[in-house]
């Protein structure tokens, strides 16, 4: 086993730690914060609830600088700067140390009373062994001491927090940046959506739909990396920075060594051929035939792509909202759209793919809510033809579960003039409709209006309006 000196340990740590001796921290300064900062910073800084809190995302959405800017948050708020340690656990020179070393050298570097109150950070926890067992043990042996890990790798952090961490981990996802934050990040969100109070609720209105378009075809091309956001060079070069990053650092790298993954050109096939055709049905011998994975690995695999927040599945109801037993076909979408242009090329309004990348967009708004585990899509055959909705919410009342909200995604205005298009969504609506008058969405490329089709009072709003929408009702402080 390699030998790090005691030398260079210390100055790794102190390098990491500048706020030690300067006060300041270099990569929280001046950066924008995510709408999710305030949640986190609530949750990570109550004092009043003994747990550990576990900070989950996939990779370049900001995970680390938001450790960063809640550090830099405590020193403002007067928390002594020799009460917090951090540390990135991937770092080479803490390869093989235990989380105890860790806390170990940070009390030998700055003795003062481990059973005062601290602030300790783990960053990119996953790639320590056993690490759910280290952070038990150091939850209870410091109560006074808040610990805060973070991690790439969904759900083997979240299945071992709840294994293991029962009572002591709580988590708290970061998702890719939503397109009301890309606005927000871009300075345009008051001058293209009004808001406004309807029913005493908050409703927005699009004051330039042409405007807002633009900058949801930019969202879907880079605007779920806050980086790309704010830097014109990786802006620019989205697939040399961003697109294998991903691939060199997840599918490489991080899933090989979570799961042991041997066929590493293997997943990284089936993660392709996905990623192109985000938003579409799939089924797992289809898949095995585009992809050239083995159908008895393509499961696996999938479970090893949401573990890593790459994709999500949303899985198939009837026309009366039941769930089908055996799952032979579903949708796969990415959590992040613009993902597909930095692996691939960059989107266009009139590009074929922007009909599903619409539809991931509008999905990847509520993938990191819990409200998630609701979505499905709708599929029948009405006489001999094949009917399908876009999105439907299978809720939950007293008496069981029923659909409601049917919404059909589109990037287009034909059908608005064409209700006709519009058969499979009209048909469930009044299918699962307790109303005389069922209600239903379709979204639109720059129309908004109402109008009644075959009993079934439809609601048109322009896509990106839409998609706004739902990133700000599922903000935290929305939820």
């Amino acid at each position: 086993m390699l030998e790090i000196s005691d030398t260079d340990l210390r100055k790794s740590v102190a390098r990491d730690n500048s706020w030690w001796e300067t006060g300041s921290i270099p990569l929280a300064s001046g950066l924008r914060e995510r709408a999710y900062f305030k949640a986190f910073r609530k949750l990570a800084l109550n004092w009043n609830v003994h747990r550990s809190v576990m900070l989950m995302g996939p990779r370049r959405v900001g995970k680390t600088v938001m450790l960063h800017q809640l550090i830099e948050h405590a020193l403002a708020e007067g928390f002594p700067r020799d009460r917090i340690f951090s540390c990135s656990i991937d770092t080479p020179l803490y390869s093989g140390m235990t989380l105890e070393r860790l806390v170990d050298l940070f009390e030998t570097l700055k003795p003062h009373d481990p059973g005062s109150r601290r602030l300790i950070v783990f960053d990119e926890i996953q790639y320590l062994k056993d690490w759910e067992v280290h952070l038990k043990v150091l939850t209870d042996r410091f109560p006074a001491t808040r610990f805060i890990a973070s991690g790439s790798a969904a759900a083997a952090l979240r299945l071992k927090s709840t294994e293991s961490g029962a009572g002591r981990f709580t988590d708290f996802y970061l998702p890719p940046l939503t397109f009301p934050e890309f606005l927000n990040f871009k300075k345009v969100e008051d001058d293209l959506v009004q808001e406004k109070q309807t029913n005493s609720e908050i409703d927005y209105m699009v004051r330039d739909v042409g405007e807002l378009n633009r900058e949801f075809i930019d969202y879907l091309n880079y605007g779920g990396y806050p980086e790309a956001v704010l830097n014109r060079e990786v802006r620019g070069d989205s697939t040399r920075y961003l697109g294998r990053d991903v691939i060199d650092k997840v599918l490489l790298r991080d899933l090989p060594s979570l799961y042991g993954i041997q066929d590493i050109p293997e997943l990284n096939r089936l993660f392709n051929t996905i990623a192109y055709r985000s938003g579409q049905e799939f089924s797992p011998d289809g898949l095995a035939s585009s992809s050239g994975v083995s159908k008895i690995t393509i499961n696996r695999y999938l479970e090893y792509l949401e573990a890593a927040f790459l994709i999500f599945r949303v899985n198939r109801i009837d026309d009366s909202g039941k769930t089908f037993r055996r799952q032979r076909q579903f949708k796969l979408y990415l959590t992040n759209p613009s993902m597909r242009a930095a692996l691939f090329s960059s989107l266009d309004e009139d590009d074929e793919a922007m009909g599903h990348m619409a539809e991931t967009a509008i999905f990847s708004q509520w993938s990191h809510a819990d409200v998630a585990r609701k979505l499905h899509y709708a599929q029948w055959k009405s006489g001999r033809q094949l009917r399908e909705v876009d999105l439907v919410i299978l809720a939950l009342f007293s008496w069981g579960a029923a659909p409601v909200h049917p919404t059909e995604i589109k990037w287009s205005d034909r059908h608005v003039s064409r209700p006709s298009e519009l058969k499979g969504l009209v048909e469930f609506a009044k299918k699962n409709s307790a109303s005389n008058l069922p209600t239903a969405t379709a979204t639109t490329r720059t129309f908004t209006g109402e109008t009644q089709f075959d009993g079934v009072n439809i609601e048109y709003i322009p896509c990106a309006l839409y998609c706004y929408k739902l990133g700000q009702a599922m903000l935290p402080e929305a939820l």
